[in-house]
């Protein structure tokens, strides 16, 4: 690319997804995203199926993918499919498709259904065609076990963005590209060390930046190291729900079979219960069966009343939002309430308001923040960089509002020297920068 033509960048998340343009001289910007009538740089990475009947009877499956997919989901009456974190699927050799509604779709076919609506609505408020882009990868892919998993997976997010509709693609580390956010904001050169915490995967690069390596061009050596690990906003999600929210719904309840104390229902219908987009496979006449005979038997019968109020309900993602609230506010205080009420109009209701501290919090994610902080002492080590060394930390996404994860970084490199800013965005920002500085 030529450096006055405009540059696009690019965050396709496991959650949310941002575009992001540079036309050299002037800010980036974002493309903007409406759901329920409000505006947001951030788009969700789900896709929505629903069959609809036409006159003649025949029926017809309609997708929708980012704000709309949600908004159809939460209005229908009959749930469709709904389908999220397909980038956590993409180093998988076995999960190579899913049928929805009689139809096999491959993952990079419904991949590249969520990125073509992305470049399609980027065009339409930039006002130019979209063919190339800097597309942001993380080092570790959720659940890679090597680096040709990685590899892999790569290959299938390019496949996937070609069948969007681009034509030339080049893929950038996600922390990368959240330094480059960060470097346009520098009057002198810095050794930094990059944490993004995304959705399904914490990634972390030590590099310098600064004017002066971008006026010379950034060299090979500029960057000191990467690590990574396949877990973060998700994972933290899915301890909350398990230790604070499962409990409630019935998971240590017993009943009485044949005269003996049993569990009330199978751990695995919990287990369902930790993604919110999980919920819909509960929606069977098996765990009906399986829940109605529960139910009759346990010795806490409201607690397995509020559970099938949920999943007959598809609640899933209303309970996952108050999951997020409770986090986001134990991440300002030592305590507050986890809140989730039923505000459809159901046969029962449910209205769970349950205590919560920020230690219980901390307790149920030590052995993971336990992971992350393993994954930033390896990149220290492998860069040969002492703590001090590093001029400053910028954290980015969600989690990193977490204070045990922010106490990660300031026990090793004080508080002084965390910088933040544009958390859900700044990847997206600095992927268009650094697509107007390549060659």
């Amino acid at each position: 690319m030529r450096s006055s033509e405009p540059h696009i960048g690019i965050d396709f998340g496991t959650t949310n997804s941002a575009v992001a343009l540079y036309r050299p001289g002037q800010p980036v910007e974002l493309a903007r995203f409406s759901f329920r009538g409000e505006q947001s740089p951030a788009c969700r990475s789900v896709l929505y199926f629903e069959q609809h009947k036409s006159p003649a009877g025949l029926r017809r499956v309609h997708g929708y993918s980012g704000p709309e997919a949600i908004e159809r989901y939460l209005d229908a009456d009959e749930k469709g499919r709904l389908i999220q974190s397909l980038k956590s699927h993409l180093p998988s050799r076995s999960l190579t498709s899913t049928e929805v509604f009689g139809r096999r779709h491959r993952v990079e076919e419904l991949v590249a259904r969520i990125v073509a609506d992305l470049r399609k609505q980027a065009e339409s408020q930039f006002g130019l065609p979209i063919r190339s882009a800097t597309v942001g990868r993380p080092v570790r892919f959720v659940g890679s076990e090597s680096f040709e998993d990685d590899d892999f997976a790569v290959s299938r997010l390019r496949e996937a963005f070609l069948t969007a509709g681009f034509e030339h693609i080049d893929f950038e580390l996600e922390p990368i590209g959240a330094a480059f956010a960060y470097q346009a904001t520098l009057q002198h050169d810095e050794l930094i060390l990059i944490g993004d915490f995304g959705g399904g995967t914490s990634d972390f690069s030590l590099l310098r930046v600064g004017p002066d390596i971008r006026a010379r061009g950034r060299r090979p050596e500029d960057l000191l190291g990467n690590s990574g690990v396949g877990l973060a906003g998700d994972a933290f999600d899915a301890r909350i729900v398990r230790k604070l929210v499962s409990p409630a719904l019935g998971s240590n309840s017993e009943a009485r079979s044949l005269n003996k104390i049993l569990p009330a229902v199978p751990a695995w219908i919990y287990a369902n219960l930790e993604r919110w987009h999980y919920l819909s496979f509960l929606r069977t006449n098996n765990v009906r069966e399986i829940l109605k005979s529960a139910h009759a038997r346990a010795l806490e019968p409201e607690k397995i009343e509020a559970l099938i109020t949920v999943i007959e309900g598809d609640l899933g993602y209303q309970l996952h939002q108050a999951v997020q609230q409770v986090k986001f506010e134990l991440s300002r205080s030592d305590r507050t309430q986890f809140h989730f009420c039923d505000g459809t109009a159901h046969a029962h209701t449910i209205d769970l308001r349950i205590p919560v501290t920020r230690a219980q919090f901390e307790s149920w994610i030590a052995d993971d923040l336990a992971t992350i902080e393993h994954a930033v002492d390896a990149l220290l080590k492998s860069a040969n960089v002492q703590p001090h060394e590093v001029d400053r930390v910028f954290l980015t996404g969600g989690t990193s509002f977490v204070p045990a994860v922010r106490n990660i970084f300031t026990t090793r490199f004080t508080q002084a020297k965390l910088r933040g800013g544009n958390e859900f965005t700044s990847v997206a920002q600095g992927l268009a920068l650094r697509a107007a500085s390549a060659p």
